[in-house]
């Protein structure tokens, strides 16, 4: 389903303010600075840097690829945020035990305990964002944003294949 101009709606009948792309990217926003709010005023840390701490975990070692992998992140952000970690003494990089050739990523104890340290701060700010919506309005939330972006991931690989296929 390539995106055409086949939409019957006026042109001027288009509002900013009411178009789901929009409003999706106002929410996330919205939502992301009032859970980073929390680790950047504590501990100086971007966004990029704490969801790297979070996917490392509690003593998980992974590499960079498989954080980007795990991740919305790209590789140039990982890369720094990990910079970032390292030269705050968050993170250590090791030699893989069983490949040699490749390194992980671990959370130091320093690390960890600042990771121990946030995730109940993190959980009471979504505790506060979705403490108006009752169970069933979360679960229905969740299972809506997920239906929405299995579509975008759908036609993202509908116009890859398009443009690969030169229509």
């Amino acid at each position: 389903m390539m995106a055409t101009a086949n939409n019957t709606m006026d042109k001027e009948d288009f509002q900013l303010g009411s178009f789901f792309p929009y409003k999706v990217r106002v929410f996330g926003t919205a939502v992301s600075t009032a859970v980073s709010s929390v680790y950047r005023e504590r501990y100086g840390l971007s966004v990029s840097e704490w969801r790297t701490m979070a996917i490392l975990g509690r003593n998980q070692a992974l590499s960079a690829s498989e954080i980007v992998e795990r991740s919305s992140m790209d590789k140039v952000n990982v890369s720094r945020a990990v910079q970032a970690l390292r030269k705050k003494e968050f993170l250590r990089r090791d030699i893989d035990g069983e490949d040699r050739r490749k390194s992980v990523l671990r959370l130091t104890e320093k690390g960890l305990a600042v990771f121990n340290d946030v995730i109940p701060l993190v959980r009471d700010v979504e505790a506060a964002l979705t403490g108006n919506l009752s169970a069933e309005e979360q679960a229905v939330l969740l299972t809506l944003m997920e239906k929405v972006q299995k579509n975008a991931e759908g036609l993202i690989g509908e116009m890859s294949a398009e443009a690969a296929d030169g229509t």
